[in-house]
């Protein structure tokens, strides 16, 4: 049985990277769920991997922080394929 994706070391990488720009970008996570229609206690469950993240949630924070969702995105395939040498 296939493990879901979300206790997977790629999803472990994703939320890493997902944290490091919101720090990068210098927003707390209230600052950050100020800007999006979903507030703190939904940023704080995404980090912790508590909550998942649809394409279309994804790009909205990605627009907060400053970074484009292809800018993200192949940051995190190659992250991903790092890890995986």
């Amino acid at each position: 049985m296939m493990r879901k994706s979300i206790h997977t070391r790629d999803y472990a990488i994703f939320l890493e990277l997902l944290i490091g720009f919101r720090h990068r970008a210098g927003l707390t996570q209230t600052q950050l769920g100020q800007q999006l229609p979903f507030e703190q206690p939904a940023i704080s469950k995404i980090e912790r991997g508590e909550r998942r993240v649809d394409i279309i949630e994804l790009k909205l924070i990605c627009e907060c922080l400053g970074v484009s969702l292809q800018e993200f995105i192949v940051e995190l395939q190659r992250r991903i394929e790092k890890n995986a040498e």
